[in-house]
């Protein structure tokens, strides 16, 4: 897959904050045009398991950014989902391991990280229409798309999410890494449509994202 800076086709963004239900909304909507989907976060979660893999602090940006300089990642597509192999091996039985959890908004941070993965990310637009999810699609991975959504949902509910997933992080200091970064930081695009996903079912998200696909002019098939 070719990397770019330019979309030749359509890009649906979606963004938000960690168990905002904006993976499971962007899956869906991506079904529903029958989109590529693409999974940013992964990618990022990916290079955590590399880091944790390979005995890097990264908590240290001079050891992370020196890994991914020499990383071999490899991004693909198989059956409207995006893959990814790191190290020649497939991470992704291992991204929701605590390791992984505990050290992803490390990676994330690390200006680098965010570069080689923002590249590739790009790539796939250069390949098909796509529905990309992660906290700077509409802000910074694809600025000029204008269909832009921010998936929110109140710390309570999020805390409740991670809890059912399995995951024990604390959402308040998930928040504030992410917004807090110097690099590409979890923020709500000026011309994003902003969902309060906290008393709607996936399904409420979805029709809603997809009336305003329509309003903007996307033909949508039935």
């Amino acid at each position: 897959m070719n990397a770019g800076s330019v979309s030749d086709y359509i890009v649906v963004a979606i963004d938000g904050p960690a168990a905002s239900g904006k993976s499971s909304v962007a899956r869906a909507v991506a079904r529903r045009l029958r989109y590529l989907y693409v999974d940013t976060g992964a990618m990022y979660r990916a290079v955590a398991w590399h880091a944790v893999q390979n005995g890097v602090a990264t908590a240290d940006a001079a050891q992370v950014a020196a890994l991914i300089e020499h990383a071999e990642i490899c991004c693909g597509i198989s059956e409207d989902r995006s893959t990814i192999r790191i190290g020649g091996l497939d991470p992704t039985p291992h991204l929701l391991e605590e390791s992984v959890n505990a050290n992803v908004s490390n990676i994330a941070a690390v200006p680098e990280v965010r570069r080689r993965l923002v590249e590739l990310q790009r790539g796939y637009a250069l390949e098909r229409a796509l529905v990309m999810e992660g906290r700077d699609i509409g802000s910074a991975v694809f600025p000029d798309t204008p269909f832009k959504f921010y998936i929110d949902a109140s710390a309570e509910v999020r805390a409740l999410r991670r809890q059912r997933q399995g995951l024990h992080d604390p959402i308040a200091s998930r928040d504030r890494q992410d917004s807090s970064r110097r690099s590409s930081p979890l923020i709500i695009a000026e011309d994003a449509h902003v969902i309060d996903s906290s008393h709607l079912t996936i399904d409420g998200v979805v029709g809603e994202i997809i009336g305003r696909l329509k309003m903007k002019g996307l033909s949508v098939a039935e």
